[in-house]
C-alpha cells in the first residue's frame, strides 16, 4: 500500500514536464507515471493528494553552502539555515569547511555530522577542507559520505589558503573531486593596493569587482585547469563569475567531464549596476561583475557548459556587512529563494523549468554520484517539491528564516510559490499563510564517486 499518491500533477523530471502521478511508500518513490493513476492504485493508497496541475519536482541539491556551524553561530547555524533551505525546496546540502575550527581533520568532519544529525531539517554532507599540510588526512578520509576536497586558492577563514605548489600537486593527485574557490591571491592583493592609493582607507563597494577582478579569476582558473589535466584530477570549479571562464568550458554530461563547474544564483541575477542600489548586500567573493558576464553565464547554463546552479549561501549580520570594499564582509543569504529565482528566470525565457530541475537536482546527483536522489524515479528517496505556478511570493523581512535576518531580495516578487516539501517520504514543510514545519527525518548523503 502506498502512503501518499499525488495525482493530477505536472511532473517535472528527466527533461520533460507531463501530466501524471507520483506515489510514495515509506521513504521511497514507489511509482511514477503519465496520466491518471488506476482506480486500484488510488484505492491502495492511504492518502491521495490532488495537485490540481501544480508542479512536482525533485528536491534541490545545493553543493555549496556555509551554515557557519561551529564557531560562527551568532550569524547562522545548522538548524536555522537548513530550515530556510527546506522552505526554499532545497532537500540536500553540502556544507563548506571554512568554519571555526575549519573542517580540515576527520574529527572536525565527524563533529559536524553529529551536529547535523541532531539539528538539520534536510539531508546533509560536509566537504573536507585542504590546507598546505593536511594531505595525509585527506588521503585517509572515507569519501562515501564526503563530496570531495575544497581548496581555497584565495584567502579564507583560518589557514585554508593553499598556495604551496607541492601541496597542490598532492591534493590534485588524490583521485577525489577537488572543488576550488578560484581567485589569484597575488592579483587581488595588488588590486587592493592600487585601490587604496586611489581612495585611501574607504574604497567604494562598487570597486569590489575591480579588486576581485576578471583577471584574478581567469588566471587562477587557467592554472587549476592545467594542473587538473596534468594529474587527471576531477576538478569542480565553484561559483563562476566571468564570461571568460564560461568560454573555457564545454557542454556535456557531468559524468563525461574531467572538469565541471557551478554558477551561483547571485551571479545569474545581479550585475555591477546593482552596487549603487544594494551596496555591500551583494558583495560576494568572487564578485558580482558586469551585465556581459551575467549574460554569458546564463547562456552557459542554457547550453550545458555549466553543470550546476547553487547558492554559496553565506550569512553575515548586517552589521558585519557595513564598511567599504575592503572591510565589509563578503557573502549573503539566498538559499530560501534560489529555486524561486531560477523559476523566475525560466518565466523570463532564459530556459525552461526542465532546465531548472536539471541544473539544481539531476546534475548535482550525477556529478557527485549521490545515491538515489535528485530524480523522481521508482526506488529513489522521496525528496519532492510542490510548486504552485499560480501564486506569487513576495520577499519580506518577516518571511525570512535565515538567522542573519536579511536578504538582498527584500521587496522582490516572484511569480510562483513553494507550497510543500517532502524529505525522505515525509511532508516536512508546507506553506499555509506562512511557514509550517512538520516532524520528519533527514539523512546523511551517500556518494558513489566514479573515481573510487
Amino acid at each position: 500500500m502506498n502512503d501518499i499518491l499525488f495525482h493530477n500533477a505536472t511532473v517535472v523530471n528527466g527533461g520533460r514536464s507531463f501530466h501524471g502521478f507520483v506515489a510514495i511508500k515509506g521513504e521511497l518513490i514507489s511509482a511514477v507515471g503519465e496520466g491518471e493513476p488506476s482506480p486500484e492504485m488510488i484505492e491502495d493508497s492511504r492518502e491521495t493528494v490532488d495537485l490540481k496541475n501544480k508542479m512536482i519536482m525533485p528536491g534541490v541539491i545545493d553543493d555549496q553552502v556555509h551554515f557557519r556551524e561551529p564557531g560562527l553561530t551568532h550569524k547562522a547555524d545548522m538548524g536555522s539555515e537548513s530550515r530556510a533551505a527546506l522552505a526554499g525546496g532545497v532537500t540536500s546540502f553540502m556544507d563548506m569547511p571554512n568554519c571555526k575550527p575549519p573542517t580540515v581533520t576527520v574529527e572536525a568532519w565527524r563533529d559536524k555530522m553529529e551536529r547535523a544529525e541532531k539539528s538539520s531539517a534536510v539531508n546533509y554532507a560536509f566537504w573536507m577542507g585542504a590546507t598546505n599540510d593536511n594531505t595525509e588526512v585527506l588521503s585517509g578520509a572515507d569519501y562515501s559520505k564526503i563530496p570531495g576536497v575544497k581548496v581555497f586558492l584565495g584567502a579564507s577563514t583560518g589557514n585554508m589558503l593553499v598556495d604551496d605548489e607541492e601541496a597542490l600537486n598532492a591534493i590534485f593527485s588524490l583521485g577525489k573531486i577537488v572543488a576550488i574557490h578560484s581567485e589569484d591571491e597575488g592579483i587581488i592583493r595588488a588590486n587592493i593596493s592600487e585601490a587604496r592609493k586611489k581612495y585611501g582607507d574607504q574604497v567604494p563597494v562598487s570597486e569590489h569587482p575591480k579588486i576581485r577582478s576578471t583577471e584574478a579569476c581567469v588566471a587562477s582558473t587557467v592554472k587549476a585547469i592545467s594542473r587538473a589535466k596534468r594529474f587527471g584530477t576531477r576538478l569542480h570549479i565553484l561559483h563562476l563569475s566571468t564570461a571568460d571562464e564560461a568560454r573555457m568550458l564545454y557542454a556535456g554530461e557531468p559524468s563525461d567531464k574531467l572538469i565541471t563547474s557551478e554558477v551561483c544564483v547571485h551571479h545569474l541575477w545581479f550585475t555591477d549596476k546593482d552596487y549603487a542600489r544594494l551596496g555591500s548586500r551583494i558583495k560576494w567573493n568572487p564578485a558580482v561583475k558586469t551585465e556581459a558576464d551575467r549574460d554569458e553565464l546564463r547562456r552557459a547554463v542554457a547550453d550545458g557548459r555549466i553543470d550546476i546552479v547553487a547558492t554559496d549561501h553565506a550569512p553575515h549580520l548586517l552589521s558585519e556587512k557595513e564598511g567599504d570594499a575592503t572591510h565589509a564582509a563578503s557573502g549573503g543569504p539566498l538559499i530560501q529563494h534560489s529555486l524561486l529565482m531560477m523559476l523566475e528566470l525560466a518565466r523570463q525565457g532564459h530556459w525552461g523549468v526542465e532546465k531548472v530541475v536539471e541544473m539544481m537536482s539531476h546534475r548535482p546527483a550525477d556529478l557527485f554520484g549521490i545515491n538515489r536522489r535528485g530524480y523522481i524515479r521508482e526506488g529513489h528517496y522521496a525528496d519532492l517539491v510542490v510548486v504552485n505556478p499560480g501564486a506569487d511570493t513576495v520577499i519580506t523581512r518577516e518571511s525570512l528564516l535565515t538567522k542573519c535576518g536579511w536578504s538582498p531580495l527584500e521587496g522582490e516578487r516572484f511569480s510562483c510559490r513553494i507550497e510543500a516539501v517532502y524529505v525522505n517520504g515525509s511532508k516536512a514543510y508546507e506553506y499555509d499563510c506562512g511557514h509550517k514545519f512538520l516532524p520528519h527525518v533527514s539523512k546523511p548523503l551517500n556518494f558513489n564517486h566514479r573515481n573510487d
